[in-house]
């Protein structure tokens, strides 16, 4: 057998890959035996400690056998013939070579397959309108790293409570109490590693597939295609400017996912009427209720709204929210608010799945919000997001009034923009004419699972500065002007780097 020592690499993993390569391959045949260890290392002209390390390899790992007095062979009873190349390039044997094998997902996989996917990933555009994103500015980072620092001299490095940790719940629990006038104690609260996490246990502990999910039309599709792939049936409800319509809600259904404080994407606040009614519904069709309040935090105009599930009697609301609106999405952090009854179930579940959320980020975060620090963060931010929301409706208003159409900016991160001027399949015209200039523009219609009527985008303003903000609405009313006039004017003013953004 020709040996050479090809690549680069330490000598001896080169000759361990290129022996190893010629048992795959069939060059080296079953029971032939190998140069000892001294003639081998004189022909490759390396120490023969080289060709033992290579050696010593190949026999551990079965490719070799050694007899006392005899020297050194190939092992018997492997597959030859695998492959027609060496080192890492064969498949694994068992099948003609070259044919690789096909995978057999199952029905939840293909299911997520099929789904839209959406990275959340730098856009690189430089006025990126997305939404979702907090700002980076004014973020305690000094606070929080001494959270970090002290959460890590008292960390205990064992496997804890699937709840989470007890400190951070307990904080949780009076914070919600105090903002939401949630009803709950330490002990009914799951942590998660962010809402999503949280709708897909809910999905994983409450759904059977084939169960009815009442789904407000339009809605947050990351709810969406969780339920989709949890074998849930859709049945789409319409919502209208005060949020979900609960009058003739369908029957039948074993869940409704609503978000009654801020409705997402529209900004509806479901009134106080309407909440009774989707209790009482919920009590008549032994359902139950996901309350998702992904960004109550933001109030712009009126009085704080109460969650629905301080009206909650019997234990039909499963609530859940996200910390990373507030702080930042990195984070992970979500929680699960949970009627006594479905604590036990969900806490399995959530062992099950990963045992816990990440403990130091959980002792950190409850030192953090000990401390004080989460409030003044929350109210910084309240004020900045306030300047934020104040520039861009004077932009809309300066650049596209009577063209367009504005709603739910009374609270949350983000705005609806209906384009009057538009049918609705001209919507990917504009944000292709937005992304030309620079400006990042995303379209309703992903948040519904019929196509919408209107033509409309979702501006997410937290992550842009007011003088962004200006440059962005500028930048997407010369988008709307080349998509319903065809003439675009010259935009180098608006990718030249603001000089206070």
């Amino acid at each position: 057998m020709l040996i050479r020592l090809r690549g680069s690499g330490p000598l001896h993993e080169r000759l361990y890959q290129e022996v190893r390569g010629a048992v795959l391959s069939g060059r080296a045949r079953a029971g032939e035996r190998l140069p000892s260890t001294r003639g081998l290392a004189e022909e490759l002209g390396v120490s023969r400690t080289v060709v033992i390390q290579a050696y010593d390899r190949l026999l551990a790992e079965g490719y070799l056998t050694a007899r006392v007095g005899a020297g050194t062979f190939v092992a018997e009873g492997l597959p030859s013939g695998t492959s027609k190349s060496w080192g890492n390039e064969e498949p694994l044997p068992g099948g003609p070579a070259g044919v690789a094998a096909k995978p057999r997902p199952s029905a939840w996989a293909a299911a997520v397959t099929k789904l839209r996917r959406h990275t959340g990933r730098d856009t690189g555009l430089r006025l990126d309108f997305r939404y979702g994103r907090p700002s980076p500015e004014g973020f305690p980072s000094r606070a929080w790293r001494r959270a970090l620092s002290r959460a890590g001299k008292e960390l205990r490095t064992g496997y804890g409570d699937p709840r989470g940790s007890p400190r951070l719940r307990e904080a949780l629990a009076a914070h919600l109490a105090r903002s939401r006038a949630v009803v709950t104690e330490a002990e009914r609260i799951v942590l998660v590693t962010g809402s999503q996490q949280a709708l897909d246990l809910v999905a994983r502990v409450v759904l059977a597939p084939g169960d009815a999910v009442l789904l407000e039309e339009p809605h947050y599709q990351g709810a969406r295609q969780v339920f989709q792939a949890a074998g849930g049936r859709l049945v789409p409800t319409r919502v209208d400017d005060q949020g979900l319509v609960t009058e003739g809600l369908p029957g039948g259904a074993r869940m409704a996912y609503v978000t009654p404080s801020h409705q997402f994407p529209l900004g509806g606040v479901l009134p106080l009427r309407r909440r009774l009614e989707l209790l009482a519904w919920a009590s008549r069709e032994d359902a139950v209720v996901v309350e998702d309040d992904y960004d109550s935090e933001y109030r712009h105009v009126g009085a704080p709204v109460e969650a629905v599930q301080a009206l909650d009697r019997e234990g039909r609301i499963l609530y859940l929210g996200t910390l990373s609106k507030v702080l930042f999405p990195a984070l992970r952090a979500g929680y699960l608010v949970l009627p006594e009854a479905w604590v036990e179930t969900f806490a399995a579940a959530k062992w099950l799945t990963d045992r816990h959320s990440p403990t130091l980020e959980q002792e950190a975060l409850a030192i953090f919000i000990g401390e004080g620090h989460f409030e003044r963060h929350l109210r910084r931010t309240r004020r900045s997001l306030g300047e934020r929301r104040g520039a861009l409706l004077d932009a809309l208003d300066r650049e596209l009034a009577g063209r367009v159409r504005v709603e739910g900016a009374d609270a949350g991160m983000h705005v609806v923009v209906w384009l009057d001027e538009l049918p609705a399949d001209r919507v990917g015209a504009v944000v292709e004419e937005g992304a030309l200039r620079g400006v990042g523009l995303y379209a309703v219609a992903p948040y519904y699972l019929e196509p919408p009527e209107r033509a409309g985008l979702v501006l997410g303003y937290a992550s842009l500065t007011p003088e962004r903000i200006r440059r962005g609405v500028s930048a997407l009313r010369a988008a709307l002007d080349a998509v319903t006039h065809g003439a675009p004017e010259p935009l180098a003013h608006l990718l030249r780097p603001p000089h206070h953004a």
